[in-house]
């Protein structure tokens, strides 16, 4: 006899929060969603995950998690409607209650402190199941809890997970030997668990090939160093431009962002009329558009830190939406750098690193291929939009 699982339909928050950055649709039910299997061993890291990337956890607050006893859909809307389906440790593929064929991509999360023989057993028996399911199945596998050991022993650990599931699988069948693994160093407590979430989305967004080549021609045109398409909520970037993605640069950015969303809502505009309605900000509620906002903030993130968060001036009854953009100089010797943020959709926000000389002398320029970068990635997100409700 297998255990028997319940599966729920929407997570439920923690201590009875409530949904944290919007994510979780009342519209899940109707929405063809992009499925992922969250598998692992009883504590090792699976919930902790989910809650840090798309709740805004604090990775201290993990500690106080419970074991979770029973399956839990969470259902995101970023730049495609996700469903992650969290597991229980001893979770079979009997007592799924689904066909592995209906997921996209399957994420196994291994203790790097764990002994390896019971994760790598339950790991290599999902990948054959799932792969005679779906041969199309991406396969991740999460080397968790990072933090805990010491450089040298991390990497022959990680090493050593990587060499045994290759060899476990090739002892069933040769067959086996052309899946692709990809194997991710984690930890909730820097953003190397961000980086490794965005990729296992890139491999799941259809239209990530346009929304590449539209950062590719911003690049081109605007002279950026480096551009990324974030979501907004999670902190996951989307797309990147075709230069190489180093982690100093995505911290970086990734700080930026969760500094915006923490205290940009605080502020309002200096335009503001008494006729607007006064609304209170939630300290909770993410950089989006219509939120008014205009100040000087300290971001502590290079010598000259000033950043000023501002929102376009229009006419609220002509145009409804307004977009706020950010930007702070990261080092302040000739010619030096400026990381700008400008958000692009209710979900996205663009990145881009930019000389400074650029930025000041071509403002203009730039804030005008953001426009026509924003109108862009509006239509394609529209198309997709289309094409799953058409689907």
């Amino acid at each position: 006899m297998f255990p028997s699982y319940e599966a729920t339909s929407i997570s439920a928050p923690i201590l009875q929060r409530p949904p944290i950055n919007g994510h979780g649709s009342e519209l899940h039910d109707k929405v063809k969603r992009t499925k992922i299997l969250l598998l692992g061993l009883r504590r090792s890291g699976k919930t902790s995950i989910q809650q840090v990337i798309f709740n805004n956890l604090s990775p201290k607050q993990t500690f106080y998690l419970e074991s979770t006893m029973k399956i839990v859909r969470h259902t995101i809307d970023t730049v495609i409607p996700l469903e992650v389906w969290d597991t229980p440790g001893n979770i079979t593929i009997e007592a799924l209650g689904t066909s592995l064929s209906q997921f996209s991509a399957l994420v196994f999360v291994i203790d790097i402190r764990d002994l390896y023989n019971q994760p790598i057993a339950k790991l290599v028996e999902f990948i054959v199941a799932a792969y005679h399911a779906n041969p199309n199945m991406t396969f991740e596998v999460f080397v968790h809890k990072a933090e805990k050991l010491q450089e040298e022993d991390k990497i022959e650990n990680f090493r050593q997970i990587h060499e045994r599931v290759s060899d476990r699988l090739f002892d069933i069948s040769s067959e086996y030997e052309q899946i692709q693994l990809n194997f991710h160093l984690t930890s909730v407590y820097d953003h190397s668990l961000h980086a490794a979430f965005s990729r296992v989305l890139h491999k799941l967004i259809e239209s990530l090939p346009y929304l590449e080549d539209m950062l590719n021609i911003f690049c081109a045109n605007s002279q950026s160093l480096k551009a990324f398409l974030y979501d907004v909520n999670s902190s996951l970037y989307v797309a990147t431009d075709a230069s190489p993605v180093d982690s100093a640069t995505h911290n970086l950015c990734c700080e930026f962002l969760q500094m915006l969303n923490s205290f940009g809502p605080l502020y309002r505009s200096a335009t503001a009329t008494s006729a607007r309605p006064n609304r209170p900000l939630s300290p909770a509620t993410p950089l989006s558009p219509g939120s008014d906002a205009h100040s000087s903030m300290h971001t502590g993130v290079g010598s000259s830190d000033v950043v000023t968060y501002d929102t376009a001036n229009s006419n609220a009854s002509s145009k409804p939406l307004t977009y706020p953009s950010a930007a702070t100089s990261l080092h302040p010797s000739t010619p030096g750098t400026t990381l700008t943020c400008h958000l692009i959709t209710s979900q996205l926000a663009l990145l881009a690193i930019l000389p400074t000389n650029v930025y000041e002398g071509r403002r203009g320029l730039v804030e005008y291929n953001v426009v026509v970068f924003r109108e862009g990635v509006q239509d394609i997100c529209n198309a997709a939009r289309e094409s799953r409700a058409g689907g």
